[in-house]
């Protein structure tokens, strides 16, 4: 590359932009962890509910591959994609003894068999987005037991193992083909130290920004490209940091609640409203920062949907939501630093920055934040 090309601000900014872009179309393709639930009765018998991408299941989409489209099953697994409820379902059941096989169950140290008793297949959306279905285990728990465990092969990816005992719901993050801590009936998985927590949450909260939130990533874009100046940046990133944390421990703790057929579409339309803004004014004005806590109550309600999914520890429930916070921050912050980087600490205080990079990655995130906010109102 041309090194006056590279000196070149703008084109640095655009480069940025482009690997943004990449990251919105990978996600599109992403293989999510299967998250499995396991639901002790109080009269003995366990269910599993396992939601999982099972078109990357039966296609053999490797894990490996960020974007399913890398992969040389692809064409295999779009087709999958498209077929219609009925049709998939046959073929999972097909495959069903196949899948099993890479799950284990254990009481005591001894596997159990694992019979399946149901397959919920979701319609044919968007087939660019993974299809989600929930395949459903039953068994007996065998009697004076103490401990279980729950394996995941690394073939199929990773997977968030949720155990439901009464009141008590504990989590566990499952990668590589792992298996899981002892799950001690009736006090959890409460032989992971503190330490482990600490860091599992954290790398949990990072990657929910960094590279799974794209939304979020685009909002703090958003505020970083308002003014050449850091005083307005970090009235704005303060007042989003404090929003969202308050809604975050809030809904975790089940003192708010909203729907996310409410919250997601507001969220993209947060996106929409910073993005429009910076086309119109240079100056942050009084307004923003209350504007900018307002959607960061909306973003918070966001990430704690993450917590929700995956659970967390019951014995450390504090530290988990604090270093998931942590990670989170640090996310927001990579994605200043990169954007900083990439055009910030060079073009911030030039004359062309506003009309060459302010202007017109403003309105593309204005458009990608308008596109979302019409999917997710419509259900897309």
């Amino acid at each position: 590359m041309p090194a006056r090309i590279w000196k070149f601000a703008p084109f640095r900014f655009l480069l940025l932009w482009l690997c943004l872009g990449q990251a919105a179309s990978s996600l599109a393709h992403e293989i999510r962890p299967a998250v499995a639930t396991l639901t002790l009765e109080p009269d003995g018998r366990y269910e599993i509910a396992i939601v999982v991408n099972m078109e990357a299941v039966i296609a053999g989409v490797s894990p490996q591959h960020r974007d399913t489209d890398e992969s040389p099953n692809a064409r295999d697994y779009n087709r999958l994609r498209a077929l219609a409820p009925d049709a998939l379902r046959k073929m999972i059941e097909a495959e069903a003894a196949r899948y099993l096989d890479g799950i284990e169950l254990q009481f005591d140290g001894a596997p159990v068999r694992l019979n399946l008793s149901g397959t919920e297949v979701p319609p044919v959306g968007d087939i660019a987005l993974s299809r989600q279905t929930m395949m459903r285990l039953t068994g007996t728990v065998p009697a004076a037991v103490k401990t279980l465990t729950f394996s995941y092969a690394s073939r199929y990816g990773s997977c968030v193992v949720r155990v439901r005992e009464g009141e008590r719901l504990d989590a566990v993050w499952l990668r590589n083909g792992e298996r899981s801590a002892p799950y001690v009936l009736g006090k959890g998985f409460d032989q992971r130290t503190l330490a482990a927590v600490l860091r599992e949450f954290t790398v949990l909260g990072f990657t929910h920004i960094l590279p799974l939130g794209l939304d979020h990533i685009l909002f703090v874009l958003g505020l970083f490209l308002l003014s050449t100046r850091m005083a307005p940046l970090l009235i704005q990133v303060t007042a989003f940091t404090i929003a969202h944390s308050v809604t975050l421990a809030l809904s975790v703790y089940g003192i708010v609640s909203l729907s996310p057929t409410i919250v997601e579409p507001l969220i993209a339309a947060s996106i929409v409203y910073v993005a429009v803004e910076n086309m119109l004014t240079s100056q942050l004005k009084p307004w923003r920062a209350l504007v900018v806590f307002g959607f960061g109550l909306l973003h918070g309600l966001g990430f704690a949907g993450v917590l929700q999914e995956v659970g967390l520890p019951h014995g450390q429930f504090v530290p988990a939501l604090i270093s998931f916070n942590v990670g989170v921050e640090l996310g927001q912050l990579a994605v200043i630093m990169l954007a900083y980087l990439a055009v910030g600490i060079w073009g911030r205080n030039k004359t062309w920055y506003r009309p060459r990079v302010v202007i017109p990655t403003s309105a593309a995130v204005a458009a990608v934040g308008l596109f979302w906010t019409v999917q997710r109102v419509l259900g897309g």
